[in-house]
């Protein structure tokens, strides 16, 4: 008998703390809830953009899409999709003056990065500013600045600028060893999936693909940054097949950048372009997670009231 009663207490005990984990769930995405819906922005504002966070093609607007319970909190969910919306939606906003980049690399592919440069550019068209500041900036995260009006780096920061490459783990050997022999179907020499399970080293097939698809993605590259640098695509090549780019001096002496300042004096010229003389009032960022349930600007609207639509079904 006490045996019952001691497994049914535990058991009360474990439904009572049970539920009062249940109430501090749903208190918590009831906060993150609230928050979404008073998003107000103020006047003078910059939207600060901080791509150090995985890029998804399409946002979480589910509360328990992406629940932390660690902290019974919903982390907002920021989507290729979001940032897209955020920065037409920032282009209109006669609250949104400028556009500060922070970033050192951008988790995302190519594909995703060249949307979100794209809509940089048109942001540029209204006439507002884009900054960029970093202590590193890796070579995805330097194309996607190149669009900035002025790039801005660490004293003691560099550029990453080396070019594109592809490296394969090939496996033929370690099965040769293993006495493992993989039983493979494929038709035709472009086929290059299985080539690491039956080849000690590329194919000349799958080396003239990949050097087709990396030419092509590094010209693209060079290209749009020799646009918005206003430097020679022959020099950018240069700069990568010699290794030029060592520190942030080079940076600079060859053009990559603006200036080398530290993170203070970012804020002070943030300062100057918002026309803020008081050194007390604070720079008022907005970034991407809470402007993204900002209301959409009057243009927006108007566009959304139109009878002819077209949806994206992800």
């Amino acid at each position: 008998m006490k045996q019952f009663f001691k497994f049914m207490f535990a058991s009360a005990l474990g439904l009572v703390v049970g539920i009062f984990l249940l109430f501090g769930i749903l208190a918590g995405i009831g906060a993150s809830m609230g928050d979404k819906q008073s998003v107000d922005v103020k006047d003078k504002s910059v939207l600060h953009i901080k791509l150090n966070f995985e890029i998804k093609e399409r946002g979480v607007n589910s509360p328990f899409g992406n629940f932390d319970p660690s902290t019974f909190e919903s982390k907002p969910s920021v989507g290729l999709n979001d940032i897209l919306k955020s920065l037409k939606n920032a282009a209109n906003d006669d609250k949104i003056k400028g556009i500060y980049l922070d970033m050192q690399s951008v988790p995302a592919g190519m594909a995703t990065v060249e949307e979100i440069r794209n809509a940089l550019i048109e942001f540029k068209e209204s006439g507002k500013w884009i900054v960029s500041y970093s202590e590193i900036y890796s070579q995805k995260a330097y194309y996607l600045a190149s669009v900035s009006d002025e790039l801005w780096l660490n004293p003691q920061g560099m550029v990453e600028w080396k070019g594109l490459g592809s490296q394969m783990m090939f496996l033929k050997g370690m099965f040769e060893k293993l006495e493992v022999e993989p039983q493979i179907i494929r038709y035709g020499k472009f086929k290059s999936a299985v080539e690491p399970l039956i080849l000690d080293k590329m194919s000349e097939a799958n080396r003239m693909q990949t050097m087709t698809y990396l030419s092509d993605l590094w010209n693209k590259m060079v290209g749009g940054i020799s646009e918005g640098r206003g430097i020679s695509v022959e020099k950018l090549d240069g700069f990568a097949q010699n290794a030029t780019i060592q520190n942030g001096k080079d940076a600079l002496d060859n053009g990559l950048v603006d200036e080398l300042i530290f993170k203070d004096q970012v804020f002070e010229k943030l300062r100057a372009k918002l026309e803020i003389e008081d050194e007390d009032e604070k720079i008022n960022f907005i970034g991407l997670a809470k402007y993204k349930d900002a209301p959409a600007s009057k243009d927006d609207d108007e566009k959304a009231t139109k009878k002819e639509k077209i949806a994206i079904v992800y």
